[in-house]
């Protein structure tokens, strides 16, 4: 009886042993290959990589040869360059080269003219690079006169502005991803963003002046926090503190409904021609592609510039929600006209200009972590261009907090190679005891049996 206690006793000791082993490797090479890269550099995307090989070619040409650069339809980058060998050049470097009337240099001109004449509430231009026009925009709000005085501006600058009407107004999207609400009306989270030491909300900064109290809930139960710094007019963004500091599990997470989000891996800047993505809680999730950037928009509370303009639609509820495509954060929602019934234009706040004037920086999420999200792409020369159309948001993840994270999750995380060595260390250590105990039982039993045999 005490021999076969002795059985069942050594071999729960070896099983419990090799489990360990086994839990301890996989926890150490699960752990090891979910590790991300050592760099910090933002992931580039297909557009991306496209839209700064355009920019790097027009920076090396200059302003004065050429006219901006744009996606192209097959994904490849197009450049407005003004002669020919400026052309030859951009070829050479694996673009497509537009020759155009007007350079730059033209175009800024223009925009700083209608910039230097009398604001009229209710317009607003941007630069077409692929028409090579400034493009003039008056809503239903302007007046006959007023539109005939802008009329005579643009005339006199030259034909290279366009003037167009639009229906509906310019006016911000007041009221959002995940909304939030204070005395002053409703607005959208845009991105988390940090200083190192305590977590933001990056939104609109039309939404509410500094000390605006925002909260998650109608009845005002749930603080979220408040409002720390805002730039409206000139700029549009805002930042809100958390109450308790910190913005939590998902930081690095964009709501698009259903339960589901989009992991959000870095920011840039987008190019004319990008597929883009916008998320807010009135009209949900909505794409389209950008129009024009540098735009310029005269709300009714105040002129804004530097704004990214797209024909993604969005409606009164959506202002300082995301914009963003491939995971890569772009713009806040800032305003704009029509609705998502019968389309219209909407403007969005650089989200790279307000980082870098706020001094912040966005919280991001780890895309070869948990959740099965698969890896940004990578800059190699075979994702080099890519149909805007074929872009996506990015890659999907559950929006939930840790109390939902299954076992695998936990089991991947890179924070367990420590604990992994460990138990694959004690099951190694426990293996040898179990061998050498077992070893020195059965050669005092030998001695026993064969000292009884010999007496």
């Amino acid at each position: 009886m005490r021999h076969a206690r002795r059985r069942v006793v050594r071999r729960v000791t070896r099983l419990a042993a090799v489990g360990g082993l086994l839990l301890g490797g996989a926890m150490v090479t699960r752990a090891v290959a979910s590790e991300p890269p050592a760099t910090t550099a933002v992931p580039r995307t297909y557009a991306m990589k496209a839209g700064q090989t355009g920019t790097d070619l027009v920076s090396q040409l200059g302003s004065s040869r050429t006219a901006g650069t744009w996606i192209g339809a097959d994904g490849k980058p197009v450049v407005a360059v003004t002669d020919e060998q400026a052309a030859a050049e951009v070829r050479k470097a694996g673009a497509k080269a537009k020759v155009v009337g007007h350079s730059m240099d033209e175009l800024k001109s223009a925009a700083k003219t209608l910039r230097s004449a009398p604001r009229v509430a209710g317009t607003a231009w941007s630069m077409d690079y692929r028409t090579n026009e400034v493009v003039v925009q008056g809503d239903s709000t302007v007046s006959a006169s007023d539109w005939a005085a802008m009329g005579k501006v643009a005339h006199g600058i030259g034909g290279f502005v366009r003037m167009e009407r639009t229906e509906g107004s310019f006016t911000p999207r007041l009221n959002g991803a995940q909304p939030i609400l204070s005395t002053g009306g409703r607005c959208s989270a845009g991105f988390n963003v940090t200083n190192g030491q305590s977590d933001f909300i990056l939104t609109a900064g039309h939404c509410g002046p500094t000390g605006s109290v925002w909260f998650a809930d109608t009845g005002g139960t749930n603080q979220l926090g408040k409002t720390v710094s805002q730039s409206f007019p000139g700029n549009d963004f805002s930042l809100v503190q958390y109450a308790n500091g910190k913005a939590g599990d998902g930081a690095g997470v964009v709501f698009i409904g259903n339960g589901k989000g989009v992991q959000i891996t870095g920011a840039g800047d987008p190019s004319i021609g990008q597929r883009v993505f916008r998320s807010g809680s009135t009209s949900g999730l909505r794409d389209g592609q950008v129009t024009g950037v540098n735009s310029t928009v005269n709300y009714p509370e105040g002129t804004v510039t530097g704004l990214i303009e797209t024909n993604v639609c969005a409606e009164p509820g959506d202002s300082g929600g995301p914009m963003f495509s491939e995971g890569i954060a772009l713009g806040i929602t800032s305003g704009g006209s029509g609705d998502c019934t019968q389309g219209g234009t909407t403007f969005f706040q650089p989200v790279t200009k307000a980082l870098s004037e706020l001094g912040m920086q966005l919280i991001v999420s780890n895309p070869a972590g948990a959740g099965g999200a698969s890896p940004a792409p990578s800059a190699t020369s075979a994702q080099g261009s890519i149909a805007p159309g074929a872009a996506s948001p990015g890659s999907s993840a559950a929006v939930q907090g840790a109390q939902g994270t299954p076992l695998l999750s936990r089991l991947t995380d890179t924070r367990n190679v420590g604990p992994g060595l460990l138990v694959l260390g004690g099951s190694l250590i426990a293996l040898v005891a179990t061998r050498y105990i077992r070893s020195e039982q059965d050669r005092k039993a030998y001695q026993r049996y064969y000292s009884a045999t010999w007496g």
